[in-house]
């Protein structure tokens, strides 16, 4: 399984939104983004993270920051995620976990031959290079916000 570190290329993808607009990674050229990925839009831990990232969109602003959220939902319950939680950053549908896999968010499980996949909670500090500044996997949500300002904070 693919593991990104700190300084490598962040992969570029290219995926559809909430509102039905395509989005790739190279759209966001030049800007910083937090980049994370959660399992299921609406379940209680992903409602807490997202909601823990909203209160918090003017902080990651005021450091030069985008927050984008991506999970293996389809956009229809991405949609009712946003209407729930009056969510204002982008949300991406990666159903076939094709950006999932490709910065090692997915863990693949093999039953009677067929594959699936299900979403690692991971999340990735992106500089305007396109660079990765912070590569977290199996992330813990509780003071999660903290330490990704503390580390965007450190790496000015």
């Amino acid at each position: 399984m693919v593991r990104l570190t700190k300084g490598e290329t962040a992969p570029n993808f290219e995926l559809e939104s909430d509102e039905y607009k395509h989005y790739a990674l190279a759209d966001f050229k030049h800007k910083n983004i937090v980049l994370y990925f959660y399992p299921k839009a609406g379940s209680s831990i992903c409602t807490l993270e997202a909601r823990d990232f909203q209160k918090n969109l003017e902080r990651f602003a005021n450091e030069g920051y985008t927050v984008i959220g991506v999970s293996p939902d389809d956009v229809k319950e991405l949609q009712e995620f946003r209407e729930n939680n009056d969510l204002g950053f982008v949300l991406l549908s990666d159903p076939e976990y094709t950006a999932h896999k490709l910065y090692g968010a997915a863990k693949e499980h093999v039953k009677d031959g067929e594959k699936t996949y299900e979403t690692v909670r991971s999340t990735f500090v992106i500089d305007g290079d396109g660079k990765i500044v912070l590569a977290s996997y199996d992330v813990d949500i509780n003071g999660q916000i903290e330490a990704l300002l503390d580390e965007i904070e450190k790496n000015k």
